[in-house]
């Protein structure tokens, strides 16, 4: 809904309180299922990880916005990173 119906429904006083209620309890909705989500993904990838950088639940979160932009041959990198990662071998060549 946009603010004006959200002010018709509810008082700026309760708009506040909410807004303090979330600031002391943490996000409400959707975002904190991402964190609770991102906290248990990287909990699993520490669990099984033998070296190199400790995940944190950053890593995990999604990231709304604008998409990377790749090029051609950088897209070309990135499948052949992930086939090869996955112990895949690569049977053709880029055009």
């Amino acid at each position: 809904m946009t603010v004006a119906e959200l002010l018709s429904r509810i008082s700026s006083r309760e708009l506040t309180e909410w807004a303090a209620y979330e600031q002391l309890t943490g996000p409400l909705g959707g975002r904190r299922g991402d964190i609770q989500a991102a906290i248990i993904a990287a909990t699993v990838a520490n669990s099984q990880r033998s070296r190199g950088r400790r995940a944190e639940p950053a890593d995990f979160l999604p990231r709304w916005g604008r998409p990377r932009v790749m090029t051609p041959e950088a897209m070309w990198a990135a499948a052949v990173q992930a086939t090869t990662a996955l112990g895949g071998t690569i049977t053709a060549t880029p055009e």
